[in-house]
């Protein structure tokens, strides 16, 4: 049941994904389309992952807009697709939150990424194919901190279980305040299906471009 080119991540439990930093960016403050590496514990570079979406939606929609993003493997074969509509992300339209849905192969959905309403908490549910609940996702009620990680621990459909993280990595005050590039890893447990692997990664995704994204 594993899609092509997930093989991998049969393999492993943990994952690293580097947001790479864009010169125009800095300079200018223009939004450009993001980028990420996606590496094993080794730092050895298992997937690429490039955002896909228009100038104009990405510097009028800012953190909330919808996006492509394409993971592709080392030979260049696009394994993921990620499709993000246009929501809202505020506590007070609880009936058009966020949404992500995950393609592998693209155009074949093996789950979905949903936000939750809540007053206070950053709140996801990752479903499988059939909308099934599977994993919750719970952050912090501050997403800000400094000089350590931010963590959003992933947990079993009833809560009373931690089974993996989502981690922002500190990468120090200079690039902390120069650009919004940022490093994440994302922790799950080794049996887990391969398919919520590959769930849990667009998780991240989602959660980097609402909590971390400075436009």
């Amino acid at each position: 049941n594993c899609p092509p080119g997930l093989e991998y991540l049969t393999q492993i439990d943990q994952i690293l994904i580097h947001q790479q930093i864009e010169l125009l960016e800095i300079l200018t403050g223009f939004e450009t389309n993001n980028k990420y590496e996606i590496k094993n514990t080794l730092g050895q570079r298992v997937y690429f992952a490039a955002e896909d979406t228009e100038c104009c939606t990405r510097n009028c929609c800012g953190p909330s807009r919808p996006f492509t993003l394409r993971i592709i493997d080392n030979l260049g074969h696009e394994v993921i697709t990620l499709q993000r509509p246009l929501r809202c992300s505020s506590c007070c339209f609880p009936c058009c939150l966020q949404e992500l849905e995950v393609q592998a192969p693209p155009g074949t959905p093996v789950g979905y990424v949903v936000q939750n309403w809540h007053p206070c908490l950053p709140k996801f549910t990752i479903q499988d194919e059939k909308r099934m609940d599977i994993l919750k996702i719970t952050g912090p009620c501050v997403v800000c901190s400094c000089c350590e990680d931010i963590n959003f621990e992933v947990k079993s459909v009833d809560e009373t279980c931690t089974v993996g993280r989502i981690s922002k990595q500190w990468t120090g005050f200079l690039k902390e305040a120069v650009t919004d590039a940022d490093n994440f890893g994302v922790t799950f447990p080794m049996d887990l299906d391969v398919k919520m692997k590959a769930v849990m990664i667009s998780a991240c995704f989602l959660i980097v471009s609402l909590s971390f994204s400075n436009t």
